[in-house]
């Protein structure tokens, strides 16, 4: 059986309708799903009973079991969460000035391998389902009791890499009568696989793109990043452009502080000759460093050297504020325990 939180209102629509249901019924669903939160369809009293039997026989309300909860100083708060197949994925809530926002996991493993980062550690097992990644959300606001009003699809995974079910749920916790999350507080960071930039560039939700550039050159990339090989900066620069220029949305850079290879003064004025006149921002973020990486954090003098000369070359950027290193939350440190508990 499919989980039914894997069904947009449209889907729901269209399923309803081949039920010989009237298609309002969607909006009572989804009213109970995610306002409600119910547990059992037996607690939707505004279906009827005949029409509740065959939602049990096509759908299921299993949701994602919380292994471990670990909470920050800062207060940011990480969940493994065990999927129906067993595998497990990480989820991380943030407390922000703004709001709470949660770090969505897309894929149990990565196949992207970058080489500083800790998510690739462990190869791609599977895409998860639209369904898999609206729960976590869901899981999260249940158990914290906190509203969750941002999004970042930025856990474990390529996001476009499982570009269907991520777009699913795009629309799925954008809707009025889901969770209701405002397209403007949702991003969907990719490394950079170019075509479905181009693709991405016609979704009709105005949700924000991060990229991860990492590097100004792609010398540097090439080392630390293998999807260069396949979308060099020659090629992923112009998509990113045209992806600015059908939106005329803003596009952030993550850019993560490595120390001796890309926190030169040269990178920086290499990064800022690379994204001239581009309506971006750059996110300069210090790096977390991981055991069973050699990679080192740059020193705090040459972050600010660095975020010093972007600023005089009038390029919009900050130095992000670090949550949730201290329970292996923090960006590039998200991993399946698994790894840990098969002794990986």
């Amino acid at each position: 059986m499919e989980s039914i939180y894997g069904y947009s209102e449209e889907m729901l629509k269209n399923y309803m309708v081949n039920m010989g249901e009237k298609p309002f019924r969607s909006s009572q669903i989804m009213e109970w799903l995610y306002r409600k939160k119910v547990t059992s369809f037996d607690e939707m009293t505004n279906i009827s009973k005949k029409f509740i039997e065959k939602l049990k026989e096509d759908f299921t309300l299993d949701r994602l079991e919380c292994v471990t909860r670990q909470d920050s100083y800062d207060g940011t708060k990480k969940f493994l969460f065990r999927l129906s197949d067993g595998n497990l994925i990480e989820t991380v809530l943030m407390d922000h000035e703004y709001g709470y926002s949660v770090c969505v996991t897309s894929e149990v493993g990565c196949n992207m391998s970058c080489a500083f980062c800790a998510s690739g550690m462990k190869k791609k097992k599977r895409n998860l389902t639209a369904a898999e990644m609206v729960l976590q959300i869901l899981m999260v606001s249940i158990l914290t009791g906190f509203r969750v009003s941002h999004v970042v699809v930025m856990g474990i995974g390529e996001p476009f890499d499982n570009y269907e079910n991520v777009t699913t749920f795009l629309n799925i916790i954008n809707n009025a009568k889901g969770l209701e999350i405002g397209s403007r507080h949702i991003t969907v960071s990719t490394c950079g696989v170019v075509p479905k930039i181009y693709e991405f560039a016609n979704f009709p939700l105005q949700v924000n793109l991060a990229v991860s550039l990492h590097a100004p050159t792609n010398e540097i990339r090439d080392q630390i990043m293998p999807i260069n090989k396949a979308y060099p900066l020659e090629v992923l620069m112009p998509a990113i452009k045209e992806y600015i220029r059908i939106t005329d949305r803003r596009v952030t850079f993550e850019y993560i502080m490595l120390k001796g290879l890309n926190d030169t003064q040269k990178c920086a004025n290499d990064l800022c000759d690379l994204v001239l006149g581009m309506n971006c921002y750059i996110n300069l973020i210090p790096y977390n460093e991981v055991k069973e990486k050699p990679f080192k954090r740059s020193e705090r003098s040459d972050m600010r050297q660095f975020f010093d000369i972007l600023k005089k070359r009038h390029i919009n950027v900050q130095l992000r504020k670090e949550q949730g290193s201290d329970i292996d939350a923090a960006c590039g440190q998200l991993r399946s325990n698994q790894m840990k508990k098969e002794g990986n």
